[in-house]
C-alpha cells in the first residue's frame, strides 16, 4: 500500500512537472503568437497602404501631366504677348518719330528708328524688283514662252 501511495504522489509529482512545463510552452507560444500576429498586422497595413499608394500613382501622374500642358501652353501665351509687345513698341516708335519734332536728333541716337528705315528701303526695293519682274513675265507671255516650266526651273534651282 505504501508503494501505491508513494507511486501515487510521483505520478502526481510528475504531473505537476509536466502541466507546469506545458503552461510555460504555453505562456512562450502565446507570446510568440502574438508577437506573431502585430508582426502580421503591420504587414497587413502596410500593403494596404502601398496598395493604396499604388492606386493614387496614376491620380497624380494625371494631375501632372496637366500641370505641364497648362505651363506649356502659359509659355505660349507668354511668348505671344511679348510678341505682340515688341510689335506695340515698334509702332510707338514709328509714330512717335512720325510727330516728334526732334525727329533728326532722335534718328541719330535711336538705333531702332534706323533699322524701320533700312527696312522700308528693303521693301520699297522688293516692291520695285517685283514690279519688274511681273513686267518681265507679261513680256515673255506675250512671246509664248512656257513660263510653268520656267518657274519650276527656278524653284528647283532655290
Amino acid at each position: 500500500m505504501a508503494l501505491d501511495f508513494l507511486s501515487s504522489l510521483f505520478k502526481k509529482k510528475k504531473e505537476e512537472t509536466a502541466a507546469s512545463q506545458s503552461a510555460e510552452v504555453t505562456y512562450e507560444e502565446l507570446e510568440e503568437a502574438v508577437e506573431n500576429r502585430e508582426e502580421n498586422e503591420q504587414i497587413t497595413q502596410l500593403m494596404e497602404r502601398v496598395n493604396e499608394i499604388e492606386n493614387e500613382i496614376p491620380r497624380i501622374k494625371i494631375g501632372v501631366d496637366t500641370i505641364k500642358k497648362q505651363m506649356q501652353e502659359l509659355r505660349d501665351e507668354i511668348d505671344r504677348l511679348d510678341k505682340t509687345i515688341k510689335d506695340v513698341m515698334m509702332l510707338y516708335e514709328v509714330i512717335s518719330q512720325e510727330i516728334n519734332p526732334f525727329k533728326e536728333q532722335m534718328g541719330q541716337e535711336n538705333p531702332l528708328a534706323n533699322e524701320i528705315q533700312d527696312l522700308k528701303k528693303e521693301l520699297e526695293d522688293l516692291k520695285l524688283e517685283i514690279a519688274q519682274i511681273k513686267h518681265d513675265l507679261k513680256v515673255l507671255a506675250g512671246y509664248g514662252v512656257d513660263l510653268d516650266s520656267i518657274i519650276y526651273e527656278v524653284l528647283a534651282e532655290v
